[in-house]
């Protein structure tokens, strides 16, 4: 899944809202906190982590790369 933003980077909880991974905050924290997050193949634990066109994430099987409109 290919998810475009407009801006400079996304912070990683409000991405997993936009992607509709995570239909709320607490629960994007919690996906995020229990390791459950892949940023480029690294566990990320970082609700705030800048994500960047060109990223890529896994979460829960699901592949989605970030690209700029």
């Amino acid at each position: 899944m290919k998810i475009t933003i407009s801006t400079e980077f996304i912070k990683l909880d409000q991405l997993l809202k936009h992607a509709a991974v995570a239909s709320t905050g607490g629960e994007a924290k919690a996906m995020i906190q229990e390791g459950m997050v892949l940023l480029n193949g690294e566990v990320v634990t970082q609700r705030g982590k800048k994500i960047y066109p060109g990223d890529r994430l896994t979460i829960a099987e699901k592949e989605i790369e970030v690209v700029t409109s």
